[in-house]
């Protein structure tokens, strides 16, 4: 797989970490998840390292047993459009349910954060849990529901972000043309879930559209990611099992005429690193002291920097693989593989050591999408 292109980075920013114990460690404030000076200080960090993008699950249904970031954290295109006043190349990633969202807000608000930030939107568009679905009055649709739904608000959001086509707006005042009328395109959508008519009242992004993704594993799931985005995350417990997984991905996207190349395969990862075995080892049970004890299993990237950046390489020369995003166990987690193995990586032409391009498309190799109408 030598031939591959680079690896691409992502840093999930969810304040404390995935999990119960990181809010008690003296170097991360406890209450990270709503710090917006946090937020910067990670964001800023992950691109000057050159990341691809940064990324923020979201979750909207909770009780007091969930992990400490998810019971107060941000909403996530509010968040990522105060983080693209105080970056300038960095991709910004919100997670949306299509099973509670609104696929008219929600095309707007991507797009609008998709402009704000000059081309380096995207969006992950996920299917929900009941309670989520509760707290948006849809507690009478069923994970039968979910599929369809996705579907729908899929092509209704694909619809409504190629409502311009690129040379639209004339906004020519000598002659006092603004729009050529022919070039704006309605939707006229009408589902079982969803009906809108359009258009969208915003112009097309630079990037032709935001970069979408979706997540999950499921055979339904990798039908949907390979037929309507431009990527999904999904989950491999080993190596073996990753490389399946993005191998029958690949083999579905060119069932449908695209090329494997123009899609992003992304797995998440909770690494923790020291510049030594040991030094890794004491940073992991520095942790298990907090309690609840031992509640943060042994990650799958873990050790000295030579010994990680040897792992990652190995699932991206595989295949398994496009990008790797990062979550944080360890308060130090991204930075540390930022400092120790990124540069490492770089060392070894797996990773850039400069940004290609201003839009998030550009950085992932992606090509830019051409004006179509569903």
């Amino acid at each position: 797989m030598s031939d591959r292109k680079k690896l691409k980075l992502a840093a999930i920013i969810e304040g404390p970490g995935w999990n119960f114990v990181g809010w008690q460690h003296p170097d991360i404030p406890a209450d990270s998840s709503e710090n917006i000076n946090f937020y910067i200080q990670q964001a800023k960090l992950a691109e000057a390292a050159k990341f691809d993008t940064l990324f923020l699950i979201d979750v909207s249904h909770v009780g007091p047993g969930n992990i400490p970031h998810y019971l107060s954290m941000f909403e996530g295109v509010t968040i990522m459009s105060a983080l693209s006043m105080v970056t300038k190349t960095i991709g910004l990633s919100a997670t949306v349910s299509t099973s509670y969202a609104d696929p008219y807000s929600v095309a707007r608000q991507i797009l609008s954060l998709d402009k704000i930030s000059k081309g380096r939107a995207s969006l992950n568009a996920i299917t929900s849990n009941p309670g989520g679905m509760v707290n948006f009055s849809r507690g009478h649709l069923g994970k039968q529901d979910q599929n369809p739904m996705q579907k729908e608000f899929s092509e209704i959001l694909l619809g409504l972000w190629d409502t311009y086509e690129d040379d639209a707006f004339i906004r020519d005042k000598e002659s006092g043309v603004y729009l050529n009328p022919y070039k704006m395109h309605t939707v006229d959508y009408r589902g079982e879930y969803f009906s809108v008519d359009g258009p969208l009242n915003i112009s097309r992004s630079v990037q032709g559209r935001p970069v979408l993704y979706t997540a999950g594993t499921s055979p339904t799931l990798f039908d949907h990611a390979t037929r309507y985005t431009d990527g999904v995350f999904t989950h491999g417990s080993t190596l073996q099992e990753a490389v399946l997984i993005a191998n029958e991905i690949r083999r579905r996207l060119i069932e449908k005429n695209r090329r494997p190349e123009d899609f992003i395969v992304s797995i998440s990862q909770n690494p923790i690193v020291g510049k030594t075995e040991q030094e890794a080892q004491e940073k992991y049970l520095a942790l298990l002291r907090y309690i609840p004890k031992n509640s943060i299993p042994r990650p799958q990237f873990y050790g000295s920097a030579e010994k990680v950046a040897d792992q990652v390489q190995q699932w991206h020369e595989h295949g398994a693989m496009d990008m790797l995003i990062l979550r944080q166990d360890h308060p130090y987690g991204i930075k540390d593989l930022i400092e120790l193995v990124v540069p490492i990586l770089q060392e070894r032409g797996i990773f850039r050591t400069e940004y290609e391009s201003d839009t998030l498309r550009g950085n992932l190799e992606l090509p830019r999408p051409a004006f179509r109408k569903i």
